[in-house]
C-alpha cells in the first residue's frame, strides 16, 4: 500500500513539474548577487529495507548570466550499488517556452575521478548545456536505486555561492521498519530556516525564497552559514556489509571489524621491510625514520574501488606498487609500525578549507580523508600519508582545528587535531636592498615559513628553478621584478620549515624629488583594497591566525643621508596588533615590522572596524622614508 501512495506522490510532483518557468517570475530579491536561481529542487526518498532506498530528484535551474552555467550542469553519480532511471532535461527559454528536450543518451559517462586519474568503481553521467541567450531554465530529473544505505544526503539550501533558491522539498518516506534519527541545524545567524512537516515515517522538510550569498570580501563558507538536516539511520548496509548506528561506540566497532581489520594484515616481506630500517632511539624517532622512509617508497593515487569505496587496498599491494590512496598509505603506515611494535590509529577527517566537525551527539558515516595518529608520552603525532612532501608531525590547514574519527576495536574516539596559535603560523624575512640613484633596488633576501605558512609554500617543492622564480615573481608582484632568482630552496622535513634566498632587482622603486629619492617603508606588503561596507549583511571571517616578521635593511647611495623617516607606530585590536619601527645608522636605514592576525568569525557588526584596522597597516606600509643627496 505504501509503494502505491509512494507512486502517487512521484506522480504528483513529475505534473507539479511538468510547466514552464518564465524568468520574468523570479522575485527580485532572488535575483540580487545570483548567478543561477533554483527555481523547485524536489527530492523523494522511499527507504524500503536495509539495503534498499529509492531516490527521486528534480531540479529546475535559471541560470542568469554565464557565470551561472557550470552550476547548472547536470552530474549523476553511481556506481555497482546504485542504478539510474527514467533520466530527462529539458531547456525552457526567457519567456519559459520549451526549446530542447535531452535523454540519458545525451550524457557522457565519466569515471568519477574528479583528482585525478586513478582506478574506482564509481562513475558519473554529465550533461552540460550553453546557451546562446540568457536566461534560460533548465529542468532536470531523474530516479536511482541505492543498494547502500548508510548514506543518506543532508538537506541544505544550496552548496555555492551566487546561488539563490525558490522552493525546495525534502520528502523521506521510511517504511523499513529501521529507525530513522535526524537533526536540524538551524542558520546561527537566521539567513534561513527549515519547515517540517508530516508523522514519524512520512516527512517533508523544505525552504523557500533564500537569496543568494554574495562574493563578499572575507565570506564565510556556505556551510557556515545556512542550516541543514542530517539524516542516519540505526541499521544500515554498506557492499553487502550490515551494521548499527545507534551511537558511535557500536559504528566505530562495526567500521573497525569490517573496514580497517581486514586489511591489517601484515607479510613477511613487510616484516623485512621494516626490520631493515634498524630502528633506534625514541618512540618518536623511530616514527620519523618509518615515515619519511613511507613517503620515498610511495606516491599518491586516488582509488575507490572495493566496499563503497571506503576499504583500503591491501599493505601488501601498496609494499609491492608503490602507490595508494589516502586509506591505502595510511593503513600501510599503520602496518609498518605495528611491525615495529608501536600502535597507532586509523582516523577519518573531514578535509577541507574551511573547518568541519563531525557532531559528537549525531553519529553518521562521513569524512572524506584518512590520517593516522600515533599517541605517545609526549603528545600525539599526527601524519599525513599522501604527501612525499609534507613534514613529519604536521598537518595542513585542510586538517588542522577540528576533530577526527579515530577508528578503534572499542568503536569511535573523537579526537582533536591540532591549533596552530599565531606564532607558529609565521613568516619571517629578512631583506638587504641596495638602493640606486636610477630609482632601482638590488637585493637579497631570506624567507622562512612555518605552522600553515608552510603548507602555502610547499607547492615550490614540487617546482623546477624556472618555475619557482615565475612563482615567486608572481607572489611578490608589488616589486614589479625586473629578474628574481630563489636560491637555496630547502623543506626542512623533521621540522616543519621551509627556507629560501631571494635575488632580485626592480626598477622605479624610488621617486627623486629634487636632490632626494622617495621610497616605501615596506617593499613587499599586502596590496588589497579594504573598503567599509556600511549593509554588510552577513559576518566575516578570517580563517588562520598568523605571525609575520620583516627586517629591511636599505642601503643608502653613496653620498646620501636618511633626512626623514615615519614615526614609530604600533596598534592593538583584537583582530591583532602591528608595529613598525625605523633605526638610523651610517649609510642605511633599517625597517622592523611585525604583525599578527588573529584567527576568527567575527560579527557583521565588527566588519568596518576591522577594515579601519587592516587600512592603518597598509597606510603604515606604505610610509614614505626621505634621503638626500649629502
Amino acid at each position: 500500500m505504501m509503494k502505491i501512495l509512494l507512486l502517487g506522490a512521484l506522480s504528483t510532483a513529475s505534473l507539479y513539474f511538468a510547466q514552464s518557468y518564465p524568468a520574468s517570475a523570479i522575485p527580485e530579491n532572488l535575483k540580487k548577487n545570483a548567478d543561477v536561481v533554483i527555481r523547485k529542487k524536489f527530492t523523494t526518498v522511499q527507504i524500503n529495507k536495509v539495503d534498499e532506498i529509492k531516490y527521486q530528484y528534480n531540479t529546475v535551474t535559471t541560470v542568469l548570466n554565464k557565470d551561472g552555467d557550470e552550476r547548472a550542469v547536470a552530474y549523476i553519480p553511481y556506481d555497482k550499488a546504485k542504478s539510474v532511471s527514467n533520466i530527462k532535461v529539458t531547456i525552457y527559454d526567457e519567456a519559459g517556452k520549451k526549446v530542447k528536450s535531452f535523454s540519458k543518451s545525451d550524457f557522457k559517462d565519466f569515471a568519477n575521478n574528479p583528482q585525478g586519474v586513478f582506478y574506482s568503481d564509481n562513475r558519473i553521467l554529465v550533461f552540460s548545456y550553453t546557451s546562446v541567450q540568457y536566461p534560460y531554465t533548465v529542468d532536470f530529473s531523474y530516479e536511482s536505486e541505492d543498494k547502500n544505505t548508510i548514506f543518506i544526503q543532508d538537506f541544505v539550501p544550496f552548496h555555492s555561492i551566487k546561488m539563490s533558491l525558490e522552493e525546495a522539498q525534502f520528502k523521506i518516506i521510511n517504511t523499513s521498519g529501521i529507525e530513522l534519527r535526524t537533526k536540524i541545524y538551524p542558520s546561527k545567524y537566521n539567513y534561513a530556516s527549515v519547515a517540517e512537516s508530516g508523522s514519524e515515517n512520512d516527512k517533508t522538510y523544505s525552504y523557500k525564497n533564500v537569496p543568494a550569498i554574495d562574493d563578499a570580501f572575507m565570506i564565510p563558507e556556505p556551510v557556515k552559514i545556512l542550516p541543514s538536516v542530517n539524516f542516519a539511520l540505526t541499521k544500515f548496509n554498506l557492499a553487502g556489509k550490515q551494521g548499527t548506528l545507534n551511537n558511535w561506540t557500536d559504528f566505530g566497532t562495526w567500521y573497525y571489524k569490517d573496514l580497517v581489520e581486514p586489511v591489517s594484515v601484515s607479510t613477511p616481506a613487510i616484516k623485512a621491510e621494516v626490520a631493515s630500517l634498524q630502528l633506534q632511539g625514541s618512540v618518536e624517532d623511530k616514527v620519523k625514520k618509518i615515515y619519511q622512509y613511507m613517503q620515498n617508497k610511495t606516491r599518491y593515487i586516488a582509488v575507490g574501488l572495493g566496499i563503497g569505496g571506503w576499504l583500503p587496498m591491501q599493505p601488501d599491494e601498496v609494499h609491492k606498487k608503490g602507490y595508494g590512496d589516502c586509506k591505502a598509505l595510511t593503513n600501510y603506515m599503520k602496518i609498518l609500525l605495528n611491525e615495529a611494535g608501536i600502535p597507532s590509529k586509523y582516523c577519518v577527517i573531514n578535509s577541507s578549507s574551511s573547518q568541519v566537525s563531525f557532531d559528537p551527539e549525531f553519529p553518521s558515516m562521513g569524512g572524506n580523508h584518512a590520517i593516522l595518529m600515533i599517541p605517545t608520552e609526549k603528545g600525539n603525532i599526527w601524519l599525513e600519508n599522501t604527501s612525499q612532501q609534507i613534514a613529519f608531525n604536521h598537518l595542513s590547514y585542510r586538517t588542522t582545528d577540528r576533530n577526527a574519527l579515530a577508528v578503534t576495536p572499542k568503536g569511535i574516539e573523537l579526537i582533536n587535531t591540532p591549533v596552530y596559535k599565531a606564532e607558529q603560523n609565521k613568516e619571517k624575512q629578512t631583506l638587504r636592498v641596495n638602493l640606486n640613484e636610477d630609482n632601482s633596488i638590488i637585493g637579497t633576501g631570506n624567507f622562512s615559513y612555518t605552522g600553515n605558512q608552510y603548507d602555502y609554500n610547499l607547492r615550490f617543492a614540487s617546482l623546477n628553478p624556472t618555475e619557482k622564480n615565475d612563482a615567486v615573481k608572481e607572489r611578490f608582484n608589488v616589486l614589479n621584478f625586473e629578474k628574481v632568482e630563489m636560491k637555496n630552496f630547502n623543506n626542512d622535513r623533521d621540522n616543519a620549515v621551509i627556507t629560501y634566498d631571494l635575488d632580485f632587482k626592480t626598477n622605479n622603486f624610488s621617486k627623486k624629488a629634487g636632490n632626494s629619492l622617495l621610497f616605501r617603508s615596506v617593499p613587499i606588503f599586502n596590496d588589497a583594497v579594504f573598503k567599509t561596507d556600511e549593509t554588510r549583511e552577513l559576518p566575516f571571517e578570517v580563517g588562520m591566525s598568523y605571525e609575520d616578521e620583516y627586517e629591511i635593511a636599505y642601503v643608502l647611495p653613496l653620498g646620501y643621508k636618511v633626512d626623514e623617516t615615519p614615526d614609530n607606530s604600533s596598534i592593538t585590536s583584537e583582530f591583532g596588533s602591528y608595529k613598525l619601527s625605523f633605526v638610523k645608522s651610517e649609510g642605511q636605514v633599517k625597517v622592523i615590522r611585525k604583525v599578527q592576525i588573529n584567527k576568527g568569525l567575527y560579527p557583521k557588526e565588527k566588519y568596518n572596524d576591522y577594515i579601519s584596522f587592516r587600512k592603518k597597516i597598509l597606510n603604515m606600509d606604505n610610509s614614505k622614508i626621505l634621503i638626500t643627496k649629502i
